[in-house]
């Protein structure tokens, strides 16, 4: 079934839950992961190790094809669940340990995230 055409608003939210989730795996790899390991790029432009890019890919993948995205409020919420069970307990982990950190590194993508709730 193919997917209907973004607005251009939507289309700006989905490029930004993209680019936060995939500086979210950079921040998580970069706090857990050896500096010499890192020899991929994120979808944000940031160097991750081989098994982070793939969590960086499934995850900008997932964000690409949600449904949700014009009236959701996060994944979290939402009752449609696009990740599998076990990609999802990777991104919990990965979140718990970049949302604190975000501030730090993106803060205009933190401060948005959090008027969002």
């Amino acid at each position: 079934m193919a997917r209907i055409p973004d607005t251009p608003k939507v289309a700006r939210r989905r490029e930004r839950e993209k680019r936060t989730i995939s500086n979210m795996v950079a921040i998580y790899c970069a706090g857990n992961h050896e500096a010499t390991a890192r020899t991929e790029t994120s979808h944000a432009g940031e160097a991750l190790c081989p098994a982070c890019k793939a969590i960086d890919d499934y995850c900008v993948l997932r964000t690409e094809r949600c449904r949700s995205m014009a009236h959701k409020t996060s994944c979290e919420e939402c009752g449609n669940h696009c990740y599998a069970p076990a990609q999802r307990e990777q991104i919990r982990a990965i979140m718990r340990y970049a949302g604190p950190r975000m501030i730090l590194h993106h803060p205009v993508a933190a401060v948005r995230h959090l008027l969002k709730k």
